[in-house]
């Protein structure tokens, strides 16, 4: 295959997480048993360094209806609010007719915290169910996948374009870029949120690889794609949210000169060779020692005889879940809010989904599969940590 950035044939294997269903696709009861697995293999170019998936589970496939809602979490809304604040107070507070584009706009949540600002608002949704959910809490919602022919029928410009945890997603990914260049106004910011994969590395978080996120950003790599497309980045910062996400701030090539945090932080990827190949190896020799702990921890836990639920059913669970081979055997129910589970089995593992307040009795241990959101979590949950239950933690970085 080619560099889905930079087009080259250097590529060589990395990471490698087995055959694995699409993880977003809860199954129903029928289902079970009949999903489709794919290669979950992560490769590196020799040329730019960016590290990407070489299979391609079809973006109709995976993003034409699935159940992730943005707004369950309130972490992640108060998030998205803060984002708002930033980019208005920064680049458009004195502004007149100010107008925001929000691509994977999901229920709405990040388009809903620029409206008070007095913005005019539009997203960009592929799902079907989420783009409804917008559009009923008065969110104007354009139900497709955004690439440059959705801009050219747009034919208008926004001050602020916004992509949060959809960037890395992108089946048409010169497509979208040049997309976004041709509808971001001349003095305009485009603001990307990504999983920054140096943090990813690090907090050997690699349940965030999944069939969905075909790249995996650092700066030197984001900004490999973004120079190709006319753009450039002039500053950035790593907030905790996911567990290390890059807020980055983008103009039109050669407008604003790179900040100086900016130029740090690509300074930091140079000194901890964070875009060399032999720390991809590394990685994946740690995923593998991760693998044997869980399962000790896991077996241990069994043998006393504890009662285990997963705690959240996020997306990226399934990746950890398949590769350890951790089902009902391990863990007997998922405990979710997200409605949109309800009566739902995790793909692979076969793991039925609860919804929280539905739960009839209370584990031994919850073993956290939503770990991003871990000061969350653990200040709703004071009650349970006091009745003893344990809450372990898989992944467990800093700042969450």
């Amino acid at each position: 295959m080619q560099c889905r950035v930079c087009d080259s044939t250097r590529l060589d294997l990395a990471v490698d997480l087995g055959r694995q269903p699409w993880c977003n696709h809860f199954l129903q009861p029928e289902e079970i048993g009949k999903e489709p697995f794919y290669p979950l293999r992560v490769l590196f170019c020799q040329n730019c360094a960016t590290v990407q998936l070489d299979y391609t589970v079809p973006k109709e496939v995976m993003f034409g209806d699935h159940t992730y809602l943005s707004g369950v979490t309130k972490s992640l809304s108060e998030h998205f609010r803060n984002i708002a604040g930033e980019v208005d107070e920064r680049f458009f507070k004195n502004t007149s007719g100010k107008s925001v584009l929000d691509i994977g706009s999901n229920d709405g949540t990040q388009l809903k915290h620029f409206k008070p600002l007095g913005y005019d608002v539009l997203g960009v949704e592929s799902s079907k169910t989420t783009a409804r959910l917008a559009i009923d809490a008065g969110i104007p919602t354009l139900n497709e996948f955004f690439n440059l022919d959705v801009v050219r029928r747009l034919g208008r410009k926004f001050h602020a374009i916004n992509a949060a945890g959809v960037f890395f997603h992108l089946e048409e990914l010169h497509s979208v870029t040049d997309g976004i260049r041709e509808a971001l106004h001349q003095d305009g910011v485009f603001v990307v949120q990504f999983l920054y994969m140096k943090r990813i590395v690090e907090n050997l978080a690699f349940d965030q690889i999944y069939h969905e996120h075909l790249l995996y950003y650092n700066f030197q790599t984001i900004e490999v794609l973004l120079k190709r497309h006319g753009l450039s980045m002039f500053d950035a910062y790593v907030s905790p949210i996911h567990g290390g996400s890059v807020i980055g701030f983008v103009s039109h090539k050669g407008r604003l000169p790179a900040s100086a945090r900016l130029q740090e932080l690509r300074a930091e990827e140079a000194r901890d060779k964070s875009n060399d190949y032999a720390t991809y190896l590394r990685f994946m020799e740690r995923i593998e020692q991760m693998k044997i702990e869980n399962l000790a921890y896991l077996n241990a836990a069994k043998e006393k005889r504890k009662c285990i639920f997963g705690f959240g059913a996020p997306v990226k669970g399934n990746t950890m879940l398949n590769y350890f081979g951790v089902g009902p055997n391990y863990i007997d129910c998922l405990v979710e809010k997200n409605e949109l589970r309800r009566g739902l089995y995790s793909p692979g593992m076969h793991i039925p989904v609860v919804i929280e307040k539905e739960l009839k009795g209370l584990p031994d241990i919850y073993y956290v599969l939503a770990w991003n959101f871990k000061k969350e979590i653990l200040a709703n949950n004071k009650a349970l940590l006091d009745k003893g239950i344990e809450f372990y933690f898989p992944v467990n970085p800093k700042d969450t």
